[in-house]
């Protein structure tokens, strides 16, 4: 309930927020949606037409083809968080502008703090920069790595955007692969963060059986 709170308080932040000249530009806010307590958040870039024309993230030919790319690894939007970097959609599609990030910055890292996914997937390199500003999408597209963000640590993976899939047959077969190898490189982490994990409380018993001793 707390984190649903949370969400709805910053939708109303954000629906009224005069940061940056984007809202007077726009149809509605896009805030994002879907289950507030989702494992995985997929972070695009910003709303275009027609999540502009509902308010919903990825609701046009993209967001189709985002639906598609989720039941082929067994998943729906309902079972993940969907959200952008921008809140509200820059005129034209034009790229965000550094000012406008940052006005939304705060949304967006507030989300992730009521949500806590264990994994976060940038479509795109808008939403890639933020987590992994020297990453290259080109380059390191359907990697999985472990990074920290906000004093949290999350498994990340950075991808092609969807919009890009639709122009270009070659990227869309590189996006529909990496979301294939999504689950794989998900467990390998997790294993990972497991093991670390049971090391180290192994370690932690060892140290207060000898301190019992002393």
């Amino acid at each position: 309930m707390e984190t649903e709170s949370e969400l709805r308080k910053i939708e109303e932040e954000i629906a009224s927020c005069n940061k940056c000249p984007l809202k007077k530009t726009a149809t509605r806010p896009v805030p994002g949606e879907g289950n507030c307590h989702a494992e995985i958040m997929f972070i695009g870039e910003a709303p275009g037409y027609w999540e502009d024309q509902r308010g919903i993230p990825f609701c046009g030919a993209a967001g189709k083809l985002l639906d598609e790319l989720l039941l082929s690894i067994n998943l729906k939007r309902e079972d993940v968080f969907v959200a952008n970097i921008l809140k509200h959609r820059p005129p034209e599609n034009r790229d965000p502008l550094p000012n406008e990030v940052e006005a939304c910055k705060e949304y967006l890292d507030r989300q992730l703090k009521a949500i806590r996914p264990k994994v976060i997937v940038a479509l795109g390199r808008f939403a890639m920069a933020k987590f992994f500003p020297y990453g290259k999408i080109s380059r390191d597209h359907g990697i999985a790595r472990l990074v920290d963000y906000g004093g949290q640590r999350y498994i990340f993976v950075p991808m092609f955007h969807p919009a890009a899939a639709l122009r270009s047959s070659e990227v869309e077969k590189q996006l529909r692969r990496d979301f294939l190898n999504l689950t794989q490189g998900v467990e390998r982490f997790k294993n990972s963060d497991q093991q670390e994990k049971s090391e180290s409380d192994q370690k932690e018993k060892i140290i207060n059986e000898q301190l019992e001793l002393i």
